[in-house]
């Protein structure tokens, strides 16, 4: 039998720092970034096809890859053509993420671990930029990864206000085992509207104290960015998120006609298939400004309830059609109107690929007084809101409405489908079986045989099992215990011992 120490010393060693930056990762400089439902394979292999020379996959929860075979399938989209490619994690507990790791590190190149994520979500299940003042625990990850998996660990972090306890914080992952950190150069508290610009001094500084490989992570907007901040940081390599999701050709430097990436993109989702919800939100933003002109608000709201392949590819018919004339110079072009609060002067025509400019947080924090001094103005006019047939309605019940007008139309094969579909049934009686039953059951009879023969089922949430074990556990080692604090003091009468909760009688 061959322990752990044993099975060390006979798994060839796998490379680290710059050896593994250089030999396994090919020394990247373009990077397209770990992006939740939007770096899935059909994307990746767009932007590989425009320059992109290391992709991340999607963020996974660790827990669940390591325990739901389905997640786990889903989320293993990877082709041979998909490398060097980094598999990202998020959790709060190092066998959790050791046990999705390894089940992953057969597919990629290296497993990063996400400390970067600022999202509500993040901290509710606290994981990502939430775990960045638990060093003691990161240490633990970052160490039991590095030490059991076959491939390397990599980290993503955030800066902290503080740039010496951020150097700190990178020098920390490095030691206990991170063979390369990308660093994002914005706080935890930086996103959403209160994003604003990254700090690439804070990054030029972690890159002048650790000695592993290291990507920068913000404001990248162009592929002159690109070059800028490689200059000016002494990275490795650059990542980019947003800006590749307007334009996945940002690392070749170009900004190709948006029905152009989309085409190309929904002919790899054919090779690839992903969610329709994958689709639409990358649509959205290679058609993020031409979907705020006023004059294309229909076809804003078809994007919308799409869920068909066909009907993406009706929406990006329509654009072209509208918008290549235009591009050719067949026909000149005038201005449209742009909605509210869009972007009014845009440096590119608006069916060209570009980045999209957020407003400052100065602007936002003002649009926000506004909006209270209007909500405290006594004299303010109040918006009055109507159904279909004239009905006065509240607030609440318009949005309402508003999202029930939104959900997609189903198609006439989708209804039939559901008229045609058949269920797997009990094979001990009439009963739909439980999709995830380990033993094909009803619930019912799965609880029978459960009881009966001692087993427990995860899939109907029945540990008889599980629960036995802990009664006889019980049962060896607290019981006893009891059992001492009774003296018997004659045959019939028995005198309870007291304890230091209980005063004597």
């Amino acid at each position: 039998m061959v322990n752990d120490e044993d099975a060390a010393h006979q798994r060839p060693s796998k490379p680290t720092g710059y050896n593994f930056y250089r030999s396994s990762l090919g020394s990247p400089r373009y990077v397209v970034a770990p992006m939740v439902d939007q770096s899935e394979l059909a994307w990746r292999m767009l932007c590989r096809r425009y320059g992109a020379e290391l992709c991340y996959s999607p963020m996974y929860h660790a827990n669940l890859f390591a325990t739901d075979p389905k997640y786990r399938k889903d989320a293993l989209q990877t082709c041979p053509e998909d490398r060097p490619l980094i598999i990202q994690f998020c959790g709060n507990d190092a066998q959790q993420i050791l046990d999705a790791a390894l089940l992953a590190q057969d597919h990629c190149d290296a497993v990063d671990i996400n400390l970067g994520c600022p999202q509500a979500i993040a901290k509710r299940g606290h994981y990502g930029s939430f775990l960045q003042d638990e060093w003691e625990l990161l240490t633990e990850i970052v160490s039991t990864l590095h030490a059991k998996l076959a491939v390397p660990v990599t980290c993503k972090i955030r800066i902290f206000e503080d740039l010496e306890k951020t150097i700190r914080y990178a020098k920390m992952l490095e030691a206990a085992g991170c063979q390369l950190l990308t660093v994002h150069g914005r706080t935890r508290e930086q996103k959403g509207p209160l994003t604003g610009v990254a700090n690439w001094n804070y990054i030029k500084n972690v890159r002048q104290h650790i000695k592993i490989p290291m990507l920068a992570n913000g404001n990248i907007l162009a592929l002159d960015d690109v070059h800028r901040c490689l200059t000016e940081t002494g990275v490795d390599g650059v990542m980019s998120a947003e800006g590749n999701l307007h334009n996945p050709a940002i690392f070749k430097g170009v900004s190709p006609p948006v029905w152009q990436m989309a085409h190309e993109y929904l002919e790899l989702v054919q090779l690839h298939p992903c969610p329709s919800s994958f689709i639409r939100g990358h649509l959205f933003k290679l058609f993020h400004h031409i979907m705020n002109i006023r004059q294309n608000s229909e076809l804003r709201q078809y994007l919308a309830t799409a869920n068909q392949l066909v009907q993406f590819q009706a929406v990006v018919q329509q654009v072209r059609a509208k918008y290549e004339p235009f591009h050719k110079g067949e026909v000149p072009y005038e201005p449209e109107q742009m909605a509210a609060g869009s972007e009014e002067d845009l440096p590119l025509s608006p069916w060209l690929c570009q980045p999209y400019i957020r407003a400052s947080p100065e602007s936002h924090r003002q649009k926000i007084a506004e909006k209270v001094r209007e909500a405290e103005d006594p004299n303010r006019t109040k918006r009055q809101y109507f159904d279909k047939d004239g009905k006065e309605i509240s607030r609440k019940r318009m949005k309402k409405l508003r999202r029930r007008q939104r959900r997609p139309n189903k198609t006439e094969a989708q209804i039939q489908h559901r008229h045609e579909r058949r269920l797997e049934y009990c094979s001990e009686c009439a009963n739909p079986q439980g999709s995830k039953c380990e033993f094909q059951l009803c619930r019912v009879c799965c609880k029978d045989r459960c009881y009966n023969n001692d087993r427990d089922c995860p899939g109907h949430g029945i540990f008889i099992k599980s629960r036995r074990a802990r009664a006889k556990l019980f049962e060896e080692h607290i019981a006893p215990q009891d059992h001492q604090k009774v003296t018997r003091t004659s045959d019939d009468d028995l005198t309870i011992a007291p304890t230091d909760a209980q005063e004597p009688l």
